[in-house]
């Protein structure tokens, strides 16, 4: 098995990368009241020390009242926050790695004691004001992100959180501009918050936006049941300012729409021209449902993925589970050491590591 296409340099605009590997997103909720810690930033500097090409931090939230469903999700808004995230950039980047934070709104999706669920009909009631408030806060903290000296920022659109709620018909009910009928309708939310970060970061600075077919509240819907709707889907966000579609599957290997084995970055990469990355158990055997429930799964080898990579049909590569169970996986990966990747057991996700 050569992984070699997975170790060759990436560059779009000032977006430097010395490898095609990217760490995923992974909540861990252990920011102390939103606030990084020292753990944090070694968390981070450890997997940029073993050669992760870019790191997607944890989603960090915005400054608004619903905006996150545990109180140790990290925010990035406020001095104290944003004086840690300081620290993680600044220890990634003295290992040698590259950075950006991911950028969230949980939405309708509060159901902890301290975070008691909100009302079902919120996300859809929304007052104008709410918002067009929202959307400058996800441009503050945009800003704030490049002002730190990270190297890119991804916009969290997936999942079911709020950006996701705005694009599906069964969250959102809306009549006026931000609701309607057809997915283009319902992308004009993340359109506006897009086009507000593009202001507020420049031409220069990279946009990456995650996106899902499938929910947290249906892992079985689609947004997008042809290539026609998810150009409908698409387009608007790469006219507004997007660089980088971030794919979400729960398994990379499974086909978008019948007739073509193309997976969903494969698709946004064909429909946009845009760099995509894919993700989705990558190097594992199970998807993460399972981690949820407690299970662990083996490692997997990574002929179809570099397959595909190799084929053009995606640029970048995330990989969530297996760099949070192993710092070193990247590591081993280059250096052919496949046969030291470990299993990964789902007690990771609890251990800050």
């Amino acid at each position: 098995m050569s992984t070699e296409s997975l170790f060759k340099p990436f560059q779009y605009k000032n977006l430097q990368l010395k490898n095609r590997i990217v760490m995923a997103p992974m909540t861990r909720a252990q920011s102390d009241n939103g606030v990084p810690t020292q753990q944090i930033a070694d968390y981070y500097a450890r997997r940029a020390a073993s050669e992760v090409g870019l790191i997607l931090s944890e989603g960090t939230v915005i400054n608004r009242p619903a905006s996150k469903n545990m109180q140790n999700i990290p925010d990035f808004y406020g001095t104290e926050a944003l004086n840690g995230w300081k620290n993680v950039i600044d220890a990634v980047h003295k290992n040698g790695g590259k950075m950006g934070p991911q950028i969230w709104h949980v939405g309708d999706t509060r159901n902890s004691p301290d975070y008691p669920l909100v009302d079902m009909e919120k996300a859809s009631t929304m007052t104008l004001e709410d918002i067009q408030d929202t959307i400058a806060q996800f441009a503050a903290s945009a800003k704030s992100a490049k002002d730190l000296g990270f190297d890119v920022l991804e916009i969290h659109g997936a999942h079911g959180y709020l950006i996701d709620q705005f694009f599906w018909d069964v969250t959102n009910t809306r009549t006026d501009e931000y609701g309607g009928k057809t997915l283009k309708e319902r992308t004009r939310f993340a359109v506006d918050i897009v086009k507000a970060i593009r202001a507020a970061v420049g031409e220069d600075f990279t946009i990456v936006i995650r996106l899902s077919q499938w929910k947290q509240q249906d892992y079985s819907t689609k947004l997008a049941n042809t290539p026609e709707e998810m150009e409908n889907w698409l387009l608007p966000l790469k006219e507004a300012g997007v660089d980088i579609f971030h794919c979400s599957q729960r398994r990379f290997w499974e086909p978008e729409f019948e007739g073509s084995d193309l997976n969903f970055a494969g698709w946004a990469k064909k429909i946009t021209g845009q760099p995509t990355i894919t993700v989705g158990s990558v190097g594992l055997q199970e998807d993460v449902m399972g981690a949820f429930a407690g299970k662990g799964t083996e490692k997997a080898d990574l002929t179809e993925l570099t397959r595909r990579l190799e084929r053009g049909d995606f640029d970048l590569v995330a990989v969530g589970r297996a760099i949070l169970q192993d710092p070193e996986w990247v590591k081993k990966v280059k250096e052919g050491k496949t046969e030291d990747l470990l299993d990964f057991s789902a007690e990771s996700m609890a251990i800050l590591y």
